[in-house]
């Protein structure tokens, strides 16, 4: 009888332990699904680690570049897997079925049935295409020389910048660099001098912040450079902070302020449909949401929303057809009727509505329906018609005027970009205040980055083409200005070079502007290299003066800087605007080579040791510059560039996909078998056969704009052909490197580059 007993306990303990075994499977990894959400398949994954015998989680939505979110539960018994992400109101349940979970994702009341596969989570891109960290060291090492200003001096952040008074001017705020390059937040009291760190920068970077009120401040921040901002907000003591808009995958961007409402703000987010943003009021202390207006149209999106500053939609612009736009306008704050019938081309803003006025209807707007450079005009948009025109210029578009909420919203000045900014004062007390700031730094253009409620302390940034930029703080009772911060006082001024406003004929006759930065070498009278630098965009984007890292580093090591603003480039009027549509890589490259022949013959460089260097658009023109003029350049540093028109346009973010036809108006239209032929022939990948010089590529893996696949294209196919081609892959970057540490190893590079190529 006992053995019968013990027979049966044990088989018992093994039919146990089985069971245990069962509901004990480990299902730790990466497992991947997508979500059918209104037309649009979002891949999600989750990545499960079993640890210490309980699971954890994170989860990515790689189609919005959103990486590694922690879940706060993660669950799994008896062979259903449970997760839980409370602040976005995320849950999943799923059943094991044969290695799959099926189940269903719910965010708030939606319910989407998803199946969960297992999978491998890989990096971006092609991870044995980037060249390794010892190599790359390597070719920095190249750039050997007494230099008496490292990549460093140049590259590595302010100490401190971003300051910014709180209203009421009792705080002043501003970001300020630890020994392990993390950039916090912090607030000084003006009265007691007692300083308080309100933000920590951890892992991610603070992409911006500022003041919402006297007593809080907001901030914003993405995944690893994906864009996907996230709107946060703490008090000026560093308590009550709050992620304000926790949604996986959506985008927030700030459209109205609301200083008449102390604890909200107006935001626009992508949250019903990736493709379209939605306006909402906000609390800023408990991130309560008030959805404004639906933009339910997705062929037909609204993609401007006018509110005024007590928070009222006033009016909005709807694309229509993927090229118009439809200018809604509201009489009486309820019916929004159509007041212009507009081409996507065409300028027609309103930059604010006249408070000053007893006609709420009467606005501020800079337009260029009746001219060809955008000019300010006073308009009633309740009649459509022009009031007075107020500012022009004959060569530059004009966009810019400044109001005083103070002086009951009393235009003080406008303001353009020509060879150099310009400020135009218009109001007595504004003319007193520009008078005392030109008179005091004559040798400077200067910028009024703040200034309290009560116009008793203001904030002005001074800089030139050889300085940085400084902070002063002016007090308007004393009339006095102190000095409050030089953001790099290890870059003498003297020892900078100069940045020369220079202005061409095109080979067809256009008039062309843009800047040459020359290093001492050159003032002396000798040739030197030069580094071409196309700029990124391309349409409406445009080269500046002011001080310029790259062109200062680059000139002390002996290389000067050319910046054409070709066709395309904004500032210069729409007809000059449109003269590139259709251009990219052929008439607007024509011009950044006119401009290098332009200081060739001015005796300023050497034709024989000419570079090309850019980012986005500009990375693009270097690759199309190699294949185009291969015989022109002696190297080039594609940043973040396009290869590929045809995979370029298929890979646009969600929220670009509106606009498609507008970048085929721009760019080229594949449907257009012309013009498809011309995308063929402007896209470097296809044309590898005629680069014959060095290229160095560079590109951040969670880009949303130039997919990394632009970069691995290009490498790969050159290195097929047997070329070295260094390649610098960054992970925990997007369009563009942002930390420090990144940034400094690629100028580091990228001089040992230049001196390879350009000094033998």
């Amino acid at each position: 009888m006992k053995t019968l007993i013990s027979k049966c306990l044990i088989a018992l303990l093994f039919f146990s332990s089985m069971l245990a075994q069962i509901n004990a499977q480990d299902i730790s990894g990466a497992w991947e699904g997508k979500l059918s959400i209104q037309g649009n398949s979002i891949p999600i994954l989750f990545n499960v680690k079993l640890e210490g015998g309980a699971y954890s989680s994170t989860m990515d939505s790689p189609s919005q570049g959103a990486t590694g979110i922690p879940m706060d539960k993660t669950v799994f018994e008896n062979n259903v897997l449970t997760i839980k992400f409370n602040q976005a109101g995320i849950k999943y349940v799923g059943n094991l079925k044969e290695n799959k979970f099926e189940g269903t994702f719910f965010q708030g009341p939606t319910e989407i049935p998803l199946i969960l596969s297992k999978t491998v989570k890989t990096l971006p891109g092609n991870t044995a295409l980037p060249t390794s960290e010892t190599e790359l060291e390597k070719l920095a090492k190249a750039d050997t020389g007494n230099y008496k200003y490292s990549v460093e001096d140049y590259f590595a952040r302010p100490k401190a910048r971003s300051f910014s008074f709180s209203p009421n001017g009792n705080y002043m705020s501003y970001q300020e660099k630890d020994a392990n390059k993390k950039n916090h937040v912090y607030v000084k009291n003006t009265e007691t001098g007692d300083i308080t760190r309100v933000i920590e920068e951890k892992e991610e970077l603070i992409r911006g912040f500022g003041w919402a009120n006297d007593g809080r401040l907001i901030y914003v921040m993405d995944k690893g450079g994906n864009e996907d901002y996230h709107l946060f907000a703490v008090d000026v003591d560093g308590k009550n902070q709050k992620e304000l808009t926790p949604y996986d995958g959506v985008k927030v961007r700030i459209l109205n302020g609301l200083k008449e409402d102390k604890n909200h703000m107006i935001i626009s987010m992508n949250k019903n449909n990736p493709s379209i943003f939605e306006p909402y009021k906000i609390n800023i202390i408990s991130g309560e949401l008030e959805q404004l207006y639906k933009n339910e149209d997705a062929a037909n999106p609204i993609n401007g929303y006018q509110f005024d500053k007590d928070g009222n939609l006033r009016g909005f612009s709807k694309l229509r057809d993927g090229v118009f736009v439809d200018m809604y306008y509201t009489v009486d704050g309820k019916n929004y009727e159509i007041k212009k019938k507009l081409s996507w081309k065409d300028q027609f803003a309103i930059i604010s509505f006249n408070y000053a006025s007893d006609n709420k209807h009467e606005a501020y707007v800079s337009s260029n329906l009746d001219s060809d450079k955008t000019q300010l005009y006073l308009y009633d948009l309740k009649e459509d018609k022009v009031l007075k025109k107020l500012y022009s210029n004959d060569n530059y578009d004009v966009s810019g005027l400044s109001l005083s909420r103070k002086r009951n919203y009393e235009l003080d000045y406008f303001s353009y970009e020509g060879e150099k900014s310009h400020i135009i004062p218009v109001s007595n007390y504004y003319k007193k205040l520009h008078k005392r700031i030109t008179s005091k730094f004559p040798e400077y253009s200067y910028s009024i980055t703040d200034v309290t409620d009560d116009e008793s302390k203001y904030l002005i940034f001074l800089q030139s083409d050889k300085l940085y930029g400084t902070y002063y703080s002016y007090d308007a009772k004393k009339k006095t200005f102190k000095l409050l911060y030089n953001l790099m006082p290890n870059l003498n001024e003297k020892d900078m070079a100069e940045m020369r406003p220079i202005t061409f004929k095109s080979r067809d006759g256009l008039t062309i502007h843009g800047y040459i930065t020359l290093p001492k070498e050159a003032q002396q009278g000798k040739k030197v290299p030069v580094i071409v630098n196309p700029h990124g965009g391309p349409q409406g984007i445009r080269d500046s003066w002011g001080f310029n890292p790259e062109a200062q580093l680059f000139a002390s090591r002996g290389y000067a800087t050319l910046q054409v603003n070709f066709r395309i480039s904004g500032g210069y009027g729409k007809k000059f605007l449109k003269s590139g549509f259709k251009q990219i890589g052929r008439k607007a490259m024509d011009d950044v080579e006119d401009g290098l022949q332009y200081v060739i013959d001015q005796g300023w460089v050497d034709k024989s040791k000419v570079a090309i260097y850019g980012g986005s658009h500009g990375g693009y023109a270097v690759l199309r510059g190699l294949t185009k003029t291969p015989d022109l350049y002696t190297c080039g540093v594609d940043y973040v560039g396009v290869s590929n028109l045809f995979t370029f346009m298929n890979s646009i973010p969600a929220y670009w996909k509106p606009y498609l036809k507008i970048l085929k108006e721009i760019w080229y239209d594949p449907d257009v078998p012309a013009e498809k032929a011309i995308m063929n022939e402007v896209s470097p990948v296809f044309q590898i056969d005629k680069i014959k010089k060095p290229l160095f590529v560079v590109q951040g893996a969670n880009d949303p704009r130039v997919n990394i696949d632009e970069s691995d294209q290009i490498v790969s196919a050159l290195r097929g052909k047997g070329f070295d081609v260094p390649y610098m892959v960054k992970y925990d970057e997007g369009h563009g490197f942002a930390k420090e540490e990144n940034s400094i190893e690629l100028y580091k590079a990228m001089m040992g580059f230049y001196a390879k190529h350009l000094k033998n």
